[in-house]
């Protein structure tokens, strides 16, 4: 018998034996599984700003996690190794390579053993081990700890909702302002996305944006513009966003990666559109890495890479003007 995935936009329709596009969620005799429930690829603790996120818990741990598959195609994918794995392809590599499978229970106690305050569901996306994350979140919620989905936001509204009762945080990628680019570089489509994060920020989520800016496909200024507006309008002009340096990838090898001289300019057209905090990823940028007040300018969070140098905040907010700063710091 045939089944329908109601997970992600796609909505695939499964033959029996077969997987979905993401390749890990499988029919099996009428049923619609996960096969990579507790099988992690990757279990690691990372530097919260490798997130990448600016606003939540600076300077702090996160155990990392993800398993194989993805529900998108994207050309550019860095992670393609896994993210378009099939499962039974793909060797395990964990935290310990003693145990093979992890519970939530197990990655609870792991987080609390390596003293970090959060999890964060990452690499591929949590999308498409929604089981695995939605019970680990929860469980990580009873505890205490905190939680961070890392993710391209192609979900479907039900499941969504769901999961949001449990997440802290979420870096969210928002790939382009065209049903165009999302088709043809991602195999996806754009509105469920804007549908996601609009979604995630109005359940009180910390929402941070972003935009990997890949010369002459979605770099223009005026394509920077329309997204930069969109932002604003539509999550708060408080909503912090990164633009992140391209580097040639998987099935596009063809392009050179982004120029500094790009990413600063998309920061200016930000800020000048009035976002308040707007960084840039995947390249040394000394005022591109640095949290400032909104208000009086003043350096808040001074950073070198994922290290935090300098970290200014008085109880969330700047110790020179008092202006309360958006995000998590506690």
């Amino acid at each position: 018998m045939r089944v329908q995935c109601e997970l992600c936009p796609k909505n695939c329709v499964i033959d029996p034996g077969q997987s979905g596009e993401c390749r890990v969620r499988v029919n099996i005799d009428g049923t619609l599984r996960t096969v990579v429930y507790g099988y992690p690829c990757s279990i690691n603790v990372d530097p919260v700003e490798k997130k990448p996120l600016a606003h939540f818990l600076p300077g702090t741990g996160i155990l990392s996690i993800a398993t194989v598959g993805c529900n998108l195609h994207c050309r550019n994918c860095q992670n393609w190794e896994i993210s378009q794995a099939n499962p039974e392809e793909m060797p395990a590599v964990f935290y310990s390579r003693q145990k093979l499978f992890w519970s939530p229970q197990d990655l609870v106690d792991i987080t609390r053993r390596a003293n970090c305050p959060s999890l964060a569901y990452t690499y591929t996306d949590p999308i498409v081990y929604y089981e695995y994350t939605y019970d680990t979140a929860k469980l990580a919620h009873e505890a205490g700890l905190r939680n961070v989905l890392v993710t391209a936001g192609y979900i479907n509204p039900e499941p969504w909702k769901r999961l949001l009762r449990f997440v802290d945080a979420a870096n969210i990628d928002l790939k382009a302002m065209t049903d165009e680019f999302y088709r043809e570089i991602c195999s996806a489509t754009l509105k469920p996305v804007l549908n996601a994060l609009v979604l995630a920020k109005a359940k009180g989520v910390l929402v941070e944006v972003t935009n990997l800016l890949i010369p002459t496909l979605n770099d223009k200024p005026e394509q920077i513009r329309e997204l930069v507006r969109w932002v604003k309008a539509n999550l708060g002009g408080e909503t912090p966003l990164h633009f992140s340096r391209f580097f040639p990838r998987y099935k596009m090898l063809n392009l050179p990666p982004t120029s500094l001289e790009t990413l600063n300019l998309a920061r200016q057209i930000a800020m000048a559109e009035g976002l308040q905090y707007v960084y840039i990823g995947n390249i040394a940028d000394k005022e591109g890495q640095n949290t400032y007040c909104p208000a009086c300018k003043a350096l808040l969070l001074e950073r070198s890479g994922y290290t935090i140098l300098q970290n200014n905040l008085k109880n969330g907010a700047c110790p020179k003007c008092g202006n309360q700063i958006y995000g998590v710091w506690k």
